[in-house]
């Protein structure tokens, strides 16, 4: 036995004598002015039942370690004041009746996959301990009912991370000053009293033996190998034990990515199928051919003076790339993705419900919140009765609270309006420069100016979104604490909302320029629409604007998510070895190795502010680039997936070796976020719709072949009914009439030897020699007609799909239900059979002390 207490001694987990195991830490500087209210809070400290020990750092001697240990009679007693729930006897599942047909098909189905190899995705079961807490019925920890839970060894009946939670609850009420609002660790975090409180990892996630061999050292070594290790990226995650370690809240943020993850296989490979169907039917496309061939149709300049006449099988590239993207499968897969957006949500719910049983919070109400400081400070001199605590607290009058939401309503509408001037900045920028490129010395720039000018407009666009969003998060912080919101769940939702929303303008505004406004109200050669009366709105390519959104949407997906890659854990990296470094410079590598762990813990990164909001919010962006505008991008689920894939297994490496461990915290659902998917997944719906409808050429085509191409009134829609589409889409325009400033300088000589007297242009106009010379033509007007019916068909065919899969799929599976009812009948059995054991047992003791009494019960 004193083996045992020497090695904890020597691993930086227990206290001096090897005995009490540290369940939280506390650092402060000696040279910090707050020495008195340290003091007291100390002392206060003690007095709640807690043991402490303080050690000096190794490396500064300024720096001081508070260790704290919570003894058996604490726990027992916060757990109680704190509803723990807390094993007490095994879990009996119950079987479904099942018919002998049925049980002889699960038969046929185990003896099939018998044979098949074992899934290459589920972890190695022996690896994992057995986390006896899933597999038991729970009820909120009672010391008067101690009996009834299964206690092997007080020591670690109370895992670490609900001892570390304990030991916050108890640090949260401490007071350190006498007064009612001189109390909690996060004011003396806020005023420099402490520089950091966190609680221990449980050593070190390296171990020089195998873990196959040898087995896990602890459970970091375990999440580290089974986990975070590159190598098990294509594994499923070990959530019961990310929970266990890390706390709910965290494990359901891994579940949602996970399950997001998985439900991107589906949307990624009809995507891919999409882009492969462009791929193989692009030799048989009849407009690409089209355009491909028209060497005799001479296009209009797209720019004034500088842009030359072009032949319209110059943009033949351009067309076939554009095939990949716009074809006759886009307006499946737009379907598609919205389906799928709300079944994802619907199965997340069910998910989630599983989820929660296993890991009880079913029934788990979060407790009364405390009320912030700043709100406290703010309104102590008005105070009402609370209807819940009948305590009186800090009261905000109503005509003070709508005030401060009008002005922080006025800074969110600002920073918007900010945004859209920004996009009109880069609009201008577009106008400008396409004129710059088209008269480029360079020949590749020069022929390629159109593509030149969307490519570094977007990259210009990519950093002025990174430049705003280091402004949004400060304009955000302002605006929340303007409201000065009661609590801190009610301060984290405000918050959140206005971030999203100031990222979503950010990051999608020019994307739906592009999409919808790009090329949309140019005017038309001789009578241009001009930004200020001076500079020609920018038109597209002859092939469409798709092209445009299409590169828009790569660029900025790539350049986003690799940049938020490397902020997420390139950062804490460098920060980490520039840490190790300086300490090796200073004290040598062997000195390092025979850190304690709570100098190693120290010495990471502390978990961000903001919790899990970056994580969240960078997934949620993701998740509107991967529906939003999916019809124009169908392999934006792939690059999603590919994404989400490493996302895991960075944020695990993050958690586990490079950041403090966080303190595990309960939640029942992913919060705020499930309501911003389901805005998303509604927005999506109809942004979809008028890609289709508006930007991409889907309806033109359709337009024309069933009633302007060779199979008119003939019911059919081949590539055969297509031929003479591209003529047919083109106007005519006569050089002649060119304005002033407008006029290029060729004349077009180059093309047939003499100078040009006609030029073409995307649109449904008449001819110059008509009684209304370039007017709309009737099938302008069959176009726009049959735009506007497709919007109206689409939006509610999907909606309708959507509702119906909604009112479909029950948000608890039946199975769950039927447990969760059974569960809820043995435990109300088991505690009536445990209390009339304990009774009987007294009155057998009665009995033999010669105490009985002829009414005692039973």
């Amino acid at each position: 036995m004193q083996g045992v207490p020497d090695k904890n001694k020597s691993n930086g987990l227990y206290f001096r004598d090897g005995k009490c195991r540290i369940d939280y830490v506390l650092v402060y500087r000696k040279s910090s002015p707050q020495t008195e209210k340290r003091e007291v809070f100390e002392r206060n400290i003690r007095a709640e039942g807690l043991q402490m020990e303080k050690e000096s750092s190794l490396t500064n001697s300024d720096i001081i370690f508070v260790k704290l240990h919570a003894p058996w009679e604490v726990l027992g007693r916060y757990a109680e004041v704190m509803n723990v729930r807390m094993p007490f006897r095994r879990k009996i599942y119950y079987l479904h009746r099942r018919h002998k047909f049925m049980n002889r098909i699960e038969r046929q189905i185990s003896r099939f996959r018998g044979w098949l190899p074992r899934k290459p995705m589920r972890l190695d079961k022996e690896t994992l301990p057995d986390l006896e807490e899933n597999d038991c019925y729970t009820a909120p920890f009672s010391q008067q009912r101690i009996h009834h839970f299964i206690i092997h060894n007080k020591d670690t009946f109370f895992n670490n991370a609900t001892r570390s939670r304990i030991v916050h609850h108890i640090l949260q009420r401490v007071k350190y000053e006498e007064g009612k609002n001189k109390i909690g660790l996060n004011r003396l975090l806020t005023n420099g009293s402490y520089e950091a409180a966190f609680p221990l990892h449980e050593g070190s996630y390296r171990s020089k033996n195998s873990i196959r061999t040898h087995g896990a050292e602890n459970h970091r070594h375990l999440l580290y190998e089974c986990w975070a290790s590159w190598g098990v990226w294509y594994k499923y995650q070990p959530l019961d034990l990310v929970r266990r370690y890390f706390g709910e809240k965290i494990g359901l943020y891994f579940a949602w990515l996970g399950w997001y993850t998985g439900m991107l296989f589906p949307a990624a490979f009809i995507g891919l199928f999409v882009f492969l169907y462009g791929v193989t039917t692009l030799n048989h496309c009849q407009v690409s051919k089209e355009v491909c061939q028209a060497t005799d149709i001479i296009m209009c300049p797209i720019c004034d003076k500088y842009c030359p006449f072009m032949r319209l099988s110059d943009s033949c590239v351009y067309a076939k790339v554009t095939h990949l993207f716009d074809n006759g499968a886009t307006v499946f897969f737009a379907v598609f993705m919205a389906v799928w957006a709300t079944v994802f949500l619907e199965f997340w719910k069910r998910r989630r419900a599983v989820i929660a049983y296993d890991w009880d919070l079913i029934d788990w109400e979060e407790e009364e919140e405390e009320i912030r400081p700043q709100f406290e400070a703010k309104y102590s001199k008005k105070e009402r009765m609370n209807p819940i605590s009948g305590k009186p607290e800090p009261y905000q009058a109503f005509a003070d609270k709508c005030s401060r939401l009008i002005v922080s309503a006025s800074g969110i509408f600002f920073m918007i309006c900010v945004v859209i001037a920004a996009v009109f900045g880069i609009v201008i920028y577009r106008v400008v420069t396409v004129s710059t490129f088209a008269a480029f010395k360079w020949a590749l720039i020069r022929n390629n100016s159109q593509v030149a000018t969307t490519g570094t407009a977007v990259c210009i666009n990519f950093c002025i979104i990174m430049l705003l969003n280091v402004l949004y998060e400060k304009v955000a912080l302002l605006l929340t604490n303007l409201e000065q919101p009661r609590t801190e769940s009610e301060w984290e939702n405000s918050f959140t909302l206005k971030m999203f929303l100031f990222q979503f303008v950010n990051l999608n505004s020019s994307t739906f320029y592009i999409a919808f406004f790009l090329g949309r109200f140019t005017g038309h050669p001789g009578a241009y629409l001009r930004l200020i009366n001076r500079w020609r709105l920018e038109e597209c390519h002859p092939s469409g604007c798709l092209i445009d959104l299409c590169m828009q949407m790569g660029i900025i997906m790539v350049l986003k998510q690799t940049w938020n890659n490397f902020m997420e854990l390139g950062y804490p990296l460098i920060q980490n070895w520039w840490t190790r470094r300086k300490l090796r410079q200073e004290h040598g590598s062997q000195r390092k190795a025979s850190f304690p762990q709570w100098e190693k813990d120290y010495n990471l990164q502390p978990m961000n502010a903001y919790g899990l909001f970056d994580e969240y919010l960078e997934m949620i962006l993701q998740f509107g680039f991967t529906t939003i505008f999916v019809a124009a991008f169908p392999l934006a689920p792939l690059l999603a997936l590919l994404n989400n894939i490493i996302e895991i297994r960075l944020d695990a490496y993050k958690f586990v070796t490079q950041w403090r461990r966080p303190l595990a915290s309960r939640a029942k659902d992913i919060g705020i976020w499930y309501g911003i998917l389901e805005g998303i997944g509604i927005l999506s719906v109809i942004t979809n719709a008028f890609v289709v409808a508006v930007t991409s050429d889907f309806i033109p085509r359709l337009v024309y072949a069933y009633k302007y191409g060779p199979c008119a009134g003939q019911g059919e829609a081949g590539q055969k009914c297509m031929v003479g589409y591209v003529n047919a889409s083109l106007s005519v325009f006569l050089v002649s009439d060119f304005e002033n400033r407008s006029e290029p300088t060729s004349n077009g000589s180059e093309f047939s030897g003499s100078p040009l007297k006609y030029c073409r242009y995307r649109d449904y106009r008449d001819p110059p020699h008509s009684p209304v010379p370039y007017g709309y033509t009737l099938q302008f007007w069959h176009v726009l007609a049959a735009r506007l019916a497709f919007i109206i068909v689409f939006e509610h065919l999907v909606f309708c799909i959507k509702h119906l899969i909604s009112y479909l799929i029950p948000d608890l599976p039946k199975d769950l239900r039927d447990r969760m009812r059974r569960e809820k009948y043995l435990i109300q059995e088991m505690m009536y059979e445990a209390e009339l054991e304990r009774l009987q047992k007294e009155r057998k003791e009665r009995k033999k002390n010669g105490k009985s009494h002829n009414n005692e019960w039973p």
